[in-house]
């Protein structure tokens, strides 16, 4: 089983060598990343300044929902004005980077992670709402609460994909999460269904995971996308709807920026440890039909000598 990184290891691993003193050089890397997501790291003032762009498919959304905000408080200082065809760019200098290792290796982490940083916006607007919808809901009771604390949030939909998307609403007791998955082949849905019914099946045997988010899995539109326009059942079944639920103990400030990180991860993860098993078993069934065709090798006879006669009453040898 593979965990993947949060961060951008290529962008990590540049800047690290940039930051550790290395001679100047000139940059002009095109850097793609999960979700179509790319990076363009270049110098185009002078070796010493590196500029870092990224493109992502959902920007306007992320912004709506509030990442202008997020990437200044992370940002602030380095942000310049967006490289052409890209959505958002920062600017180091290294001239001017801090004095203390800890505090360069904390600066190359967050450059790292400037796309969970810009998708991490409408993850935190739910939580603050998960927090105001909370105390309001302490101060009524379940049957005199009005509509607008009972039903909870807006959904805040993130088309990060062509045809995918992740669903977040908040209520006064959750967070709810919905990712929007197309597979394209038979198989693939099989094996998904598979390691969604695993995350069920662990979360009731296992009791230290018992305090993981619950998941559900359905093909049909979850209920909590009634009123979501422009979204349709697809009747051949190719989309499915994958649903995290965070309750209050998820929703902790100590917890919200690892949570936010893990959940973020989540497709990526799930897709491509499918494929990794289609390819395991692959590996395997190659294997067997190897040692199959071994077996069936030993057990043919040898090749047995012959005489045969010609018409005139010659004698010769043939192999069978």
């Amino acid at each position: 089983m593979l965990l993947l990184d949060y961060e951008n290891v290529l962008i990590r691993s540049l800047l690290t060598e940039r930051f550790s003193g290395a001679p100047p050089a000139s940059v002009d890397q095109i850097v793609s990343d999960f979700d179509g997501v790319t990076f363009h790291l270049s110098t185009p003032e002078s070796k010493t300044k590196i500029l870092i762009s990224i493109n992502v498919k959902c920007f306007r959304e992320l912004v709506q929902y509030g990442a202008q905000q997020v990437l200044e408080r992370e940002y602030g200082p380095y942000i310049v004005a967006p490289e052409p065809g890209y959505d958002f760019s920062v600017q180091i200098d290294l001239e001017e980077l801090p004095d203390d290792q800890a505090a360069r290796e904390d600066l190359i982490m967050r450059l790292a992670l400037l796309k969970r940083n810009a998708m991490a916006a409408p993850f935190e607007k739910a939580f603050d709402e998960f927090a105001h919808l909370a105390e309001e809901a302490s101060q009524y009771t379940s049957e005199s609460a009005p509509a607008g604390v009972a039903e909870g949030g807006e959904v805040m939909a993130i088309h990060y994909r062509e045809e995918e998307a992740i669903y977040i609403k908040a209520s006064h007791d959750r967070v709810t999460v919905i990712f929007s998955t197309v597979f394209r082949e038979e198989t693939d849905r099989i094996f998904g269904k598979v390691f969604l019914q695993e995350f069920v099946d662990a979360r009731r045997r296992v009791l230290m995971l018992q305090n993981a988010p619950q998941v559900l899995f359905r093909n049909d539109r979850p209920l909590e996308l009634a009123g979501v326009p422009g979204l349709e059942d697809a009747g051949d079944g190719q989309i499915s709807y994958i649903t995290f639920v965070l309750f209050p103990r998820h929703l902790t400030p100590q917890r919200r920026h690892e949570n936010i990180s893990h959940i973020q991860t989540f497709r990526d993860y799930f897709h491509y440890h499918i494929k990794a098993s289609k390819a395991y078993i692959h590996t395997r069934m190659r294997k067997r039909t190897a040692d199959f065709l071994q077996v069936l090798n030993r057990a043919r006879p040898e090749n047995e000598e012959r005489e045969r006669k010609t018409a005139s009453g010659r004698t010769f040898r043939v192999q069978g």
